[in-house]
């Protein structure tokens, strides 16, 4: 069976990985990206086409795909006037990677539907090792026929695919997700800090702690950083700090406010302001620790 041509924008860590893994699986792809270091890695590899505009991959491409930083990015790369709407033709999918705003998502879903097309909102999970090799956890959602169109495909991307529902459930269970995982780390590196400024041993309480309910990979990524001094988690104070925000958006959005979600918010937003925006979410331990040195 002849393989869907693969159009793909938003190479970074994620994204470069994910479209190696599709050329080594023998994907003709496309790609766009203001980096044209990372094109050039594509291209060099062979059997890949830099594009233009998104326009132009969408008419060039079976399967479109996104892994971009925010919703805005999204929508602009949507909307613009040489936008991939307008690239998109009966029977062509969009599938955006990235972490959306689900009623962003549901907006663009409406749009592509009015010209034939479908979308899957597949936000992932694991690093950008397991997208080099094909082992994401895609938590994927959208009508039944486009995913079981596309499933071949988020297969070959993903070790573990779930299908969770109507379009946006796959951005809201990310949300949620990382809402939680998110809200975590940050009381767990304040903790921390606390028993530091109160000189208890961090190693200490990690064996306490770990002994206990408490015990989570998530306490093991913050006891890294807050005892080891080790960054491992891999993923950036500010993603959280925009991901907290979609978050409390989308509980807006539902009618309801979450104050759990707001506090994690301004603390994000507070080790962001002091600099730590591009640094492992546990090194917000940082910040508590210099709100409570004297």
């Amino acid at each position: 069976m002849t393989k869907p041509v693969i159009g793909f924008i938003g190479l970074g860590l994620m994204g470069g990985n994910m479209v190696e893994n599709l050329q080594t699986r023998g994907f003709q792809v496309n790609v766009m990206d203001l980096n044209k270091d990372a094109v050039a890695k594509v291209i060099a590899r062979g059997n890949a086409t830099e594009v233009a505009s998104g326009k132009e991959l969408a008419e060039k491409s079976d399967i479109v795909m996104l892994a971009l930083t925010t919703s805005k990015v999204v929508e602009l790369v949507v909307y613009a006037e040489d936008g991939i709407l307008a690239g998109m033709s009966e029977g062509k999918t969009l599938i955006d990677f990235g972490t959306s705003i689900p009623d962003s998502t549901r907006k663009i879903g409406a749009a592509l539907a009015e010209k034939g097309c479908g979308m899957i909102d597949a936000p992932l999970g694991r690093t950008p090792a397991h997208a080099k090799d094909g082992l994401l956890n895609i938590m994927a959602a959208g009508d039944i026929d486009t995913f079981n169109k596309v499933k071949p495909v988020l297969d070959e991307q993903g070790e573990n695919v779930f299908h969770l529902g109507a379009l946006g459930a796959g951005h809201t269970t990310k949300l949620i997700n990382n809402f939680i995982g998110m809200t975590t780390v940050t009381a767990m590196s304040q903790a921390f800090a606390v028993a530091k400024a109160a000189g208890v041993d961090g190693q200490q309480l990690f064996d306490i702690m770990s002994a206990g309910p408490s015990n989570s990979p998530f306490m093991q990524f913050t006891k890294f950083y807050a005892v080891d001094g080790e960054e491992k988690l891999g993923f950036s104070v500010a993603n959280a700090n925009k991901d907290l925000g979609y978050f409390n958006q989308m509980v807006s959005d539902l009618g309801g406010e979450s104050l759990i979600a707001q506090g994690t918010s301004a603390n994000l937003q507070a080790a962001v302001d002091a600099g730590l925006g591009q640094n492992d979410v546990p090194v917000i331990f940082d910040y508590f620790n210099s709100k409570l040195e004297k």
